[in-house]
Order: structure tokens, then C-alpha cells, then sequence
């Protein structure tokens, strides 16, 4: 919000606006996200990063129910792979060691639907002019919802002065470039391509979260993830690469 003041942007905003950013900051943000950092207790952030990467399959199904449109030989191909990709993905045993670890997995899954729905959603609502004014919002009501949240659970807070020095970058790039470049880009690119283009950032981010989940954390790294990854983001690229009609 303040960076739009500064570029003078249209700070402006409709009810009808406000309430359609609220809906998209639920969907993004706050069950989107917010419920997918809790199911990472019980997953891998390697593999929750495999599990997102579908996204753009969910996206395809939203869009096929809400337009009615006819899927395309490369829509089939890549549906058909990435289902076969998400079943080598989670039927591996060694990765689930816990009924929490199948919890953690389904409530990922719901949270790439919710992301999904949330970005066919945006891309056909009505919001402000000034996409900054629309991220601004979506997080500020998120950070409101999701800090009374986490005090009704009775997490505990700690002070950002006593974080380490790894933390405390860790959160100046996720605020500078993952909340503030990244998520602004997200709002303003689903405006002007369609989602399922959008999505394919969903098969970029995985492929680095897994080896850095290996490399920083010593997370497993078996050969049956490597091959369900390959399948399952061939099978994104099929969808994403496919001609509009």
C-alpha cells in the first residue's frame, strides 16, 4: 500500500473491490498458505514442494467445470501424466510414516485447490486498478486473520531481535521477494494471461525446493521421487504448452 502511494499509484477502492480481494487473500493466503506452512510439520518440504507443483492440473479441472470447455490432446496427455507422477509421488512408504504424515499430505492438496480456485477467481474478478493496492490488502488482511489465529492456538511468539542472523535474512527475502516482487507479479500476471500459464511457476519452484531440502536439510531424495517428479512435471508442461482455442 505504501509503495503505491509512492509511485502514485490509484490507491482507490471499491466495496465491491475490497470484499473481492478479501476472498482472494482467503484462497491465496490465508488457507492457501497458512494451512499449507502447518501441514510442513508433518512433511517434507522437498515433497510438499511436489505435491504444489500440481497445481496447474487443478487449475485445468476449475477451469474445464466453469467454462465447460472441451479438454485438448495435450491437456489429456498431461492430466494422464500427472496422475500417474502424483501416484508415484505418495504411495512411496518410506514416506509416510505417520497417520500425521497422510494428514499432512491431504491437507497440502486442499491447500494447491484452494490456490488454484483463488487464481481462476482473481482472474475474473473485479479489483483494484493498482495491483500493488490489491496485493497490500490481501496481506494485511491475511497477517490480521493469521496472527489471531495463531494466538487462539497459543503458539508462541518470540521477538524478531533474539532470531538468528539465518532467520532474520530468511524473512527479509521471503518479505522483499516473495511477498512484495513475487506475489504482486502473481496478482498482475493472472489479469493479463490466463491462470493455467500463471500456474506454471507451480513446476519451477519443486524442482529447487527438493534439492535444497536435500542439500540444506537433509531431507531423502529417492530415485522414486526423482522419476514421479520428471512424470509429473512433464505431464504440467504438456498442459501449460497447449493452444488456447
Amino acid at each position: 500500500m505504501g509503495l503505491s502511494l509512492i509511485l502514485k499509484q490509484e490507491v482507490k477502492i471499491s466495496k465491491k473491490q475490497l470484499l473481492n480481494s478479501l476472498i482472494a487473500s482467503f484462497f491465496f493466503l490465508i488457507y492457501g498458505n497458512g494451512v499449507f506452512v502447518w501441514a510442513l510439520k508433518f512433511v517434507d518440504s522437498g515433497f510438499g514442494a511436489l505435491i504444489a507443483s500440481t497445481q496447474p492440473l487443478f487449475v485445468l479441472f476449475i477451469l474445464r467445470f466453469m467454462d465447460r470447455k472441451p479438454f485438448q490432446k495435450k491437456s489429456i496427455i498431461g492430466v494422464c501424466l500427472g496422475m500417474f507422477g502424483m501416484y508415484l509421488l505418495v504411495s512411496q512408504k518410506e514416506l509416510i510414516t505417520s497417520k500425521d504424515t497422510l494428514l499432512g499430505i491431504f491437507m497440502m492438496l486442499s491447500c494447491v485447490l484452494s490456490w488454484s480456485y483463488g487464481s481462476v477467481f482473481v482472474s475474473k474478478a473485479k479489483l483494484p486498478k493498482s495491483y500493488m493496492v490489491t496485493t497490500g490488502v490481501q496481506m494485511i488482511f491475511a497477517g490480521i486473520v493469521l496472527s489471531l489465529m495463531s494466538l487462539g492456538f497459543g503458539e508462541p511468539w518470540s521477538s524478531p531481535l533474539i532470531w538468528s542472523i539465518e532467520v532474520k535474512v530468511s524473512m527479509i527475502l521471503l518479505i522483499v521477494f516473495g511477498g512484495i516482487i513475487a506475489f504482486t507479479a502473481f496478482n498482475f500476471l493472472l489479469k493479463k494471461v490466463s491462470p493455467e500459464k500463471v500456474a506454471t511457476s507451480a513446476y519451477v519452484n519443486p524442482v529447487i525446493a527438493l534439492c535444497m531440502g536435500w542439500y540444506f536439510l537433509n531431507e531423502q531424495l529417492s530415485n522414486q521421487s526423482i522419476i514421479a517428479s520428471i512424470i509429473l512435471l512433464t505431464g504440467v508442461y504438456f498442459i501449460t504448452s497447449r493452444k488456447r482455442k
